[in-house]
């Protein structure tokens, strides 16, 4: 009887190698696959990029550890391109969003249109696997998405996009796994990647010096930046583009009596807007949104059970009053008041540890009262 095949995202790091290992360990035929999806010089990435001048760039480095992993665990590695996909479905979106001042998340896109389209169409149509899998700690049972066992690690966030179709080619071989069990496993089997530091940074970019990188693609357009609660210039910028709402680090403010925080923008006259850090509450508290381009992964739940995440690495929040329209793709809900939600960021929403999908944070709301945090102006 012919085993099952599985095509295993390897991304250079131990997470992915080791789910190759207990993937062949289960086994399973296995085959790696390598994706390239930036290119530096092509995309002009050079602000920013303190590696752009080394012998060997960081992508490349991270080709050959899963090239070196694969050689380990005894499976073949394939490699394939996917720049132009992911500069048209990821990056250009990434651009778009900041140049009109608000803050997306690449990561979320990536997966969507990238590691669970672009690469699961190639690892079934090409590479002719049952299966595409991946390093995610994420969990699958009757091809629900679930978190992860290791609750500090879970990525079901990041995996909230994701349709029902494309779960069902998937597997998440960490799905029960902690993080230190799968460098024990690691260290066990000798691999090369065991102590590996985990990526950081934009996605498939990796770490850049961030308001220098955006210049490549977003000219710098400096303005002032002004004390919201009185109307005073106290400062300058070099782009609002470059800044997100309740940022506290690099706005270069000195001279002030306490700490201060970003509290909205106004793109069209170059202004950003700023007050001191014990007003955060009067600015950042918003306790209603609304939501588009709503993604459900499952119709089977209960709205009175559910709970949120408006960003990564936060507990749920409980939700109530929700509206959700189907046909538009949009939800509303309200929740305890929260701070500096964001428009561009993702809302996902949970019932207990199943994931039920996720939308992009559209407007938010105080009271029912709209925060104006990106078109922002002193009545």
């Amino acid at each position: 009887m012919r085993k099952e095949k599985v095509i295993i995202g390897m991304s250079g790091g131990v997470d992915s190698a080791v789910s190759a290992y207990l993937l062949k360990q289960q086994g399973y035929e296995v085959v790696g696959l390598f994706m390239r999806n930036w290119d530096s010089i092509a995309n002009n990435d050079i602000l920013g990029n303190e590696k752009i001048n080394q012998e060997i760039c960081p992508q490349e480095q991270d080709y050959l550890d899963a090239l070196e992993a694969a050689k380990i665990i005894g499976i073949e590695l394939k490699r394939v391109d996917f720049i132009q996909e992911y500069w048209d479905y990821v990056f250009q979106n990434f651009i778009d969003e900041y140049a009109c001042g608000r803050t997306p998340n690449p990561d979320i896109l990536c997966n969507k249109y990238i590691k669970f389209d672009k690469m699961l169409n190639y690892a079934i149509n090409e590479l002719k696997g049952n299966y595409l899998a991946t390093g995610h700690y994420a969990k699958l049972i009757n091809g629900q998405l679930y978190k992860a066992n290791d609750k500090n690690k879970d990525q079901s966030y990041f995996l909230a996009q994701l349709k029902k179709e494309q779960l069902e080619k998937v597997i998440f071989p960490l799905a029960n796994y902690t993080k230190d069990e799968i460098r024990k496993i690691a260290k066990k089997i000798n691999l090369n990647v065991a102590n590996k530091k985990d990526s950081t940074g934009i996605c498939f970019i990796g770490e850049r010096n961030f308001s220098k990188f955006l210049q490549n693609y977003i000219p710098s357009q400096p303005g002032n930046i002004i004390d919201i609660s009185n109307g005073k210039i106290v400062g300058t910028h070099i782009g609002v583009m470059y800044y997100t709402i309740g940022q506290r680090k690099g706005l270069n403010l000195g001279g002030m009596d306490q700490p201060y925080f970003l509290a909205a923008k106004n793109i069209k006259n170059k202004e950003l807007f700023v007050a001191p850090l014990s007003q955060e509450e009067k600015y950042l508290y918003s306790n209603k949104l609304e939501a588009i381009n709503l993604n459900l992964n499952t119709s089977i739940f209960n709205v009175k059970n559910l709970k949120a995440k408006f960003r990564y690495r936060q507990e749920d929040s409980k939700v109530f009053n929700v509206i959700i329209d189907k046909t538009k793709k949009n939800i509303s809900i309200e929740f305890e008041p929260q701070l500096a939600i964001t428009p561009g960021q993702q809302l996902v929403l949970y019932e207990n540890d199943k994931c039920i999908g996720g939308a992009i944070i559209n407007k938010i709301f105080f009271n029912n009262k709209e925060i104006k945090l990106l078109n922002y102006s002193i009545e």
